[in-house]
């Protein structure tokens, strides 16, 4: 079982997607901020983080949180992120996975909205999957 944390302002949908995954054997907890993301993510790193990109107060916080993430302790600085986004939704940008893992972003995959839960649960088991054979 892994310890994940969700975070996003839509509560409707974190609480949705933290159900699918609790089903899948995992442990969720759930934010709605990125201030509160970042007090959890200090008292208990997750074994991975699922991150929306767009919040009220800014547009692009979703992306600041994985890179103050990284940058909080050895242990972060390794832990598998996902971002959630309706960026091209909102603005096609042509902004997808393909960037993820790379200097211009510090996540290691990238999900579109609206999210298909099964992909979500194959992303996640995938990234952790990852870690383990990274730390074998």
């Amino acid at each position: 079982m892994a310890y994940l944390l969700i975070v996003d302002d839509d509560e409707d949908f974190a609480s949705a997607a933290a159900h699918v995954l609790r089903a899948g054997g995992h442990e969720v907890a759930t934010e709605f901020d990125t201030r509160s993301a970042v007090r959890s993510v200090e008292k208990r790193a997750p074994d991975v983080a699922i991150l929306d990109v767009m919040f009220p107060e800014d547009p692009s916080a979703g992306f600041e949180l994985a890179r103050v993430i990284r940058h909080l302790n050895e242990k972060t600085r390794r832990m598998p992120i996902l971002l959630l986004t309706a960026i091209n939704t909102a603005a096609p940008l042509g902004f997808g996975a393909d960037g993820a893992g790379t200097g211009e972003s510090p996540v290691d995959g990238i999900l579109e909205k609206p999210v298909d839960f099964d992909v979500l649960g194959h992303m996640v088991n995938d990234l952790l999957r990852k870690r383990r054979e990274c730390v074998a």
